[in-house]
């Protein structure tokens, strides 16, 4: 989890407890979203990424009761005070890292079966 937070911090000038929070969203919504044993795969190489995810899940109050989707996603990284600039390039360095975890092909078919996703790719 340390590399991953470190390089979202650093690529979208963030706090690092910021992006840690933005990937136990980002993770939460493709558990829900996306296909499951891509998913699964890629939580299982980022230490602390259960950890993150359900931090993410604990704090959803509300937005969690406006919807779920990338809507709700964007909805609640938006509440950390990050910008639409910042989402997409979290999103961006996730999904590089995500390459450099599982491969290009397992995070294509993620970000194909995740509705929305591919705008952010």
């Amino acid at each position: 989890m340390d590399e991953l937070v470190g390089r979202l911090a650093a690529e979208a000038g963030i706090d690092s407890a910021v992006a840690e929070k933005a990937v136990g969203i980002v993770l939460g919504f493709l558990r829900r979203e996306g296909p499951s044993s891509q998913v699964e795969a890629l939580i299982d190489r980022i230490p602390g990424a259960e950890a993150a995810i359900a931090a993410a899940d604990n704090s959803a109050g509300l937005v969690r009761l406006m919807g779920g989707g990338l809507m709700a996603v964007g909805t609640r990284l938006m509440a950390l005070g990050l910008s639409m600039n910042e989402v997409q390039k979290i999103a961006r360095e996730l999904f590089r890292f995500g390459r450099d975890k599982l491969g290009a092909d397992q995070m294509g078919e993620i970000v194909a079966g995740t509705p929305g996703l591919s705008q952010f790719a």
